[in-house]
């Protein structure tokens, strides 16, 4: 299991910081909301590993057998290697090729809601959205929160995994 996790965990691991790295280079010019796309496409496919680690798992080493838990745990660990991938490319894009992401993200944002928004419904939300950026810290706390969403997602395509590819004897 531990190589499987390894190997497949290495290659969701790069493709974490290649598909995000990508997406942050290309998408300075694209609207917020496609962006968002595109990354949250980049983790599905940086987490399609999962779904080959498990198979390589149950037909390569343990005989063609895999329990749902044991399914799991490597989907589960393989999601982590990913995740520590698109933490450790957001942490470099927000602090080093733009720190002021979140400036930026926060003005667009802003922006955007004033002319939806009626002025009073804009004000109150400007205050919500203003004092959200700055609870959530740095560059740091935006890496960990990139993880924790890649983990979540992790576990939802580990569990359809796991139930796809059990196989007992």
């Amino acid at each position: 299991m531990k190589k499987t996790v390894l190997k497949y965990g290495s290659y969701g691991f790069l493709a974490g910081i290649i598909f995000f790295g990508i997406a942050f280079l290309l998408g300075d010019n694209l609207s917020y909301s496609v962006q968002e796309i595109i990354g949250y496409t980049s983790m599905v496919v940086s987490l399609s590993f999962i779904f080959f680690g498990i198979k390589h798992y149950r037909d390569k080493v343990n005989q063609g057998t895999v329990t749902f838990g044991k399914a799991l745990v490597i989907g589960l660990l393989i999601s982590i290697f990913v995740g520590i991938g698109v933490a450790i490319i957001d942490y470099v894009y927000t602090t080093v090729i733009n720190p002021d992401f979140a400036t930026e993200y926060l003005d667009k944002t802003l922006a955007t809601m004033k002319e939806t928004l009626p002025a009073e419904e804009y004000e109150i939300e400007k205050v919500k959205l203003s004092e959200q950026m700055q609870a959530y810290g740095g560059s740091g706390f935006m890496a960990f929160i990139m993880f924790a969403t890649v983990v979540m997602i992790g576990f939802v395509i580990s569990l359809i995994s796991g139930l796809i590819l059990q196989r007992k004897n």
